[in-house]
């Protein structure tokens, strides 16, 4: 699948760079065994076994499609393990949950172009008897497509984002593109998390055959509630992400500001903020247009199901770089209506006015129009829970997500060498 000009890509390093791994400590996130419908067979098939290349210094959204890969790939004898580049809370999370997601390994890069990481992973292969790798970043494509060099396996890249859109930084986004596009001259297959996503592929030179879209899946974990909202009363919205810039969290505050002289709106916060520098424009925004009444944190959370259930709403105000929000499919498995905005993705899963509500991105007065059709009823709430619950039941589970992605692989590693 040619996407840029083939050859040899960099030259080999002399020496592994040192190792050196401390995770923090942390709280292990548990999650239901992976069991297949009662109504499908336990496919009886050869063992394959993949190693997933990943940055792995966070666990959000594409962390956790990387965990609950790990966790039921192997119900269809596909044992999936993983090299951390850049180890972190996934890394020290996987370590914790002592393999039953996977083995860790830890394939540190020193810099952000620092190849060395490429022939640790070839150890790995040749080692491990690994027959495929699966890179899920710019960073991670360039060692799988070395690594991949050094072993003759093939590899399958999973694009979650947009690399060009994936950030606010103009200079990062296209340095991620430019290494991405690189290393996918020598990549077998493309997953995308959405239709947004491969169309956008094949608008920058993927054939058509080379790109397959695998929706993100999550478990069905929809917790009891201690109550529903009513018209009138009191309406806690919840916002579950990496807090950074590219989620909104600015225009929600805005869209806050214009609901809260006439009706009774929270807004809970779940999940850390990527930078304090960030941390403190958001709390000055908060101070400015005095919210500090009606915004509550929570901060980081490993029972995000639990969470989700203490909410009326759940609200993603994205600007961009979503391919398909793994808290989205969360909230709809939870029975929780979603307010979020037309970006990539997201359109997929949430049908406005069915699933949840959709407003324009960077549009403070949008996101508070949806906020306030919720809570004053303009749709019935109940019916909204119920269709949320059933859309992630029939096309969103972490077990079609597993299937999907098994069968990719084994169609790579039986499609005929040219």
């Amino acid at each position: 699948m040619p996407l840029s000009a083939g050859g040899p890509l960099w030259p080999a390093p002399t020496a592994l760079a040192p190792l050196v791994w401390n995770p923090a400590p942390l709280v292990p996130i548990v999650l239901p065994v992976a069991q297949p419908p009662a109504d499908v067979e336990k496919p009886s098939l050869p063992k394959l076994r993949v190693l997933h290349i990943v940055n792995g210094e966070h666990f959000s959204g594409a962390e956790r499609v990387q965990s609950h890969l790990g966790r039921c790939l192997p119900d269809f004898s596909v044992d999936a393990d993983f090299a951390c580049v850049k180890p972190g809370k996934f890394a020290a999370l996987l370590d914790q949950h002592q393999g039953q997601w996977g083995q860790i390994h830890c394939a540190a890069m020193a810099h952000r172009l620092d190849l060395r990481a490429a022939w640790k992973v070839r150890e790995l292969v040749i080692g491990g008897g690994y027959q495929l790798l699966h890179a899920h970043t710019p960073r991670t494509a360039m060692i799988a497509s070395v690594a991949a060099k050094l072993t003759g396996v093939p590899w399958v890249y999973h694009v979650h984002s947009p690399a060009l859109r994936d950030s606010a930084k103009p200079i990062t986004n296209r340095v991620n593109g430019a290494i991405e596009r690189l290393a996918l001259s020598s990549c077998s297959h493309l997953v995308t998390v959405s239709e947004s996503l491969r169309l956008d592929c094949i608008r920058r030179g993927a054939r058509e055959s080379d790109v397959t879209v695998v929706h993100n899946g999550v478990p069905a974990i929809r917790p009891p509630r201690a109550n529903t909202p009513v018209v009138g009363g009191r309406w806690v919205i919840g916002m579950v992400a990496l807090m950074r810039a590219r989620k909104g969290l600015e225009v929600m505050l805005d869209a806050l500001a214009q609901l809260r002289s006439h009706h009774d709106v929270v807004l809970r916060l779940i999940g850390p903020f990527e930078t304090e520098s960030y941390e403190a424009e958001i709390n000055l925004k908060i101070k400015r247009l005095d919210l500090s009444h009606c915004v509550e944190r929570i901060g980081f959370s490993n029972q995000i199901p639990q969470e989700l259930a203490r909410l009326d709403a759940m609200v993603l105000p994205s600007l961009f770089g979503e391919g398909l929000p793994m808290v989205v499919l969360e909230a709809m498995a939870a029975g929780l209506p979603v307010i979020a905005t037309r970006v990539e993705g997201t359109p997929e899963a949430v049908t406005d006015g069915v699933e949840g509500l959709l407003a324009e991105p960077r549009d403070a007065v949008s996101l508070a129009g949806k906020i306030e059709e919720l809570v004053t009823g303009a749709h019935d709430w109940n019916k909204m829970s119920e269709a949320a619950f059933k859309r992630h039941g029939s096309d969103f589970s972490e077990i079609a997500m597993a299937r999907h992605t098994a069968a990719i692989y084994r169609n790579v590693l039986n499609k005929p060498t040219p």
